[in-house]
Order: structure tokens, then C-alpha cells, then sequence
């Protein structure tokens, strides 16, 4: 990869008790444009080695700063998992390598133009017992779509409150704009979407999917989960009361970085 890669690191809060965190902008040889993402460093980061890495993507609508203002406490939460969590900007590119535009490649950019920027700059578990991935909405999708594609990349992957089938909402957030129409593209559609990708879930990979019950995902979650278990695929799945705003996703981080805790200190 090219190393026409430009650094920006903008301080929000400094160094403290609860970590730092920084704005990096990088350079994505693949699209030849500079993406802005968030970087959560744990308190005392300066004193520590071999740190694994938390990859939270936004929702449509959202940017690299998004899941800073629905959970002000990242870097708390931080410093007490012990490890670095890194929130790209996928813009509205639901993190796919789009087939019909060459210009939107947000799958490249996260499992290797991303992964490899924060393994070379930052102190990291530089393989797939470190790294995990996961996100909201279109990022719960993008969570799990790239955890399932890139196995050698991501140890775990998760969504929460995720659009796991695109299928049933043909005109909604853009996503034509990337795969082109639903009459003419089916089989585009089909094959970039979740529901789709288990024939290629490799063992071991750690899942974890979570999701309101009042949420216009629920349904689509929960025949994901259904799939799962008629496939004998181990994975955590998570159904409680709540719809799909920042009040479930404020909860569900927790319960989500717990998992990945546990995953990053059994490997």
C-alpha cells in the first residue's frame, strides 16, 4: 500500500484519568480522499504494550464522532477494558466496496488501509486476537459484514440494533445509491447483505447481535439469530425492550465491549 498517508491529530479532550482521544485523518489510497475517525486511547496508553483494538462504525446519518456523543464515557470504559477503540467515517457507504461505483470502497479502507495505519502508529495486538468489530444501524450491518469477510483480520464482530437483511428495505438510507437499484440488482443485493455471508463464518470467530424489540430491525435480527442456530453457529444474542435511538445503544455498548473484553483476555 502506497504511503501517501497524512496524519491530523486534533486533541478533544487531552490526556487525563479517562484516556485520550484524538481525531486522525488518513489517507485512503483506494478512494484518494482523506477520512477523519476517532482514536480512544485508554489512560496511561504511553505505559502500555500489545493493546487490542475495538472497531466502532456509526449509523447512517452519523460520522466518525457519533458514538462519542451517544456514549460520552468511551473513554472510561476505555481505560478500564484496557484497549484502543477506533471510530472510522464510513459516511453513508453502509461499509461496502460498492459493485457499481469504484469511487466507495469502505470495506478496503476499514480491513486493511485502516488496520494497517493503526498498527503501525499505535501500540496494538497486530492480529486477529486483538482486533473486533462492531456498530449501530448500518454500522451493526458493517460490524458484522466485515468480522464475517475478513476473518484473518477480526477475531470478533457484533451489531447491535443492525440492518442484518437489507432485502426488506429496498428505498431506504441510500443503499441503492451503492448497489444500485433492488428490481435490477437483486442478486447485488442478496450478496451484500448479512444473512447471506454465514456460508463463509469460519470456527472461532466470536459473535455477538443484540436488538430492541420495539425496533424496525427486530425482525430481521431475529431471523439472523435463527439462521445462526440452525447452523450450529455459536454466538451471543441479546432481545430486550427498546427501539432503535441512542437510549438502547448508550446500553448496549456496554454489554457489547464486556463481550470483546472477555474475548481479547482468553486469546
Amino acid at each position: 500500500m502506497k504511503k501517501f498517508i497524512f496524519l491530523l491529530l486534533i486533541s478533544i479532550f487531552g490526556a487525563n484519568a479517562s484516556g485520550q482521544v484524538d481525531t486522525v485523518e488518513i489517507f485512503s489510497p483506494s478512494m484518494n480522499i482523506n477520512i477523519k475517525n476517532v482514536v480512544i486511547l485508554p489512560a496511561g496508553y504511553e505505559n502500555r504494550t500489545n493493546l487490542p483494538v475495538l472497531y466502532l462504525l456509526h449509523g447512517y446519518g452519523g460520522n466518525h464522532k457519533s458514538w462519542l456523543q451517544i456514549k460520552p464515557e468511551l473513554p472510561n470504559l476505555a481505560t478500564q477494558y484496557h484497549m484502543i477503540i477506533v471510530c472510522p467515517d464510513g459516511k453513508n457507504s453502509w461499509y461496502w466496496d460498492s459493485p457499481i461505483n469504484p469511487k466507495v470502497k469502505y470495506e478496503t479502507y476499514i480491513s486493511e488501509e485502516l488496520i494497517s495505519y493503526i498498527d503501525k502508529n499505535y501500540k496494538t495486538r497486530a492480529d486477529k486476537s486483538g482486533r473486533a468489530i462492531t456498530g449501530l444501524s448500518m454500522g451493526g450491518h458493517g460490524g458484522l459484514w466485515l468480522g464475517i469477510r475478513h476473518p484473518s483480520v477480526f477475531g470478533a464482530c457484533g451489531s447491535t440494533s443492525g440492518g442484518v437483511d437489507i432485502r426488506p428495505f429496498p428505498d431506504n438510507w441510500e443503499m441503492k445509491n451503492v448497489l444500485g437499484n433492488y428490481n435490477e440488482n437483486g442478486e447485488l443485493w442478496k450478496h451484500h447483505t448479512v444473512i447471506g455471508q454465514l456460508h463463509l463464518i469460519k470456527q472461532g470467530l466470536a459473535i455477538i447481535i443484540d436488538c430492541g424489540t420495539e425496533d424496525f430491525f427486530y425482525d430481521v435480527n431475529e431471523r439472523l439469530h435463527r439462521e445462526l442456530l440452525y447452523h450450529n453457529i455459536p454466538h451471543d444474542y441479546i432481545s430486550r425492550p427498546g427501539a432503535h435511538n441512542g437510549e438502547y445503544w448508550n446500553n448496549s455498548i456496554e454489554h457489547q465491549l464486556l463481550f470483546f473484553s472477555k474475548f481479547f483476555r482468553k486469546k
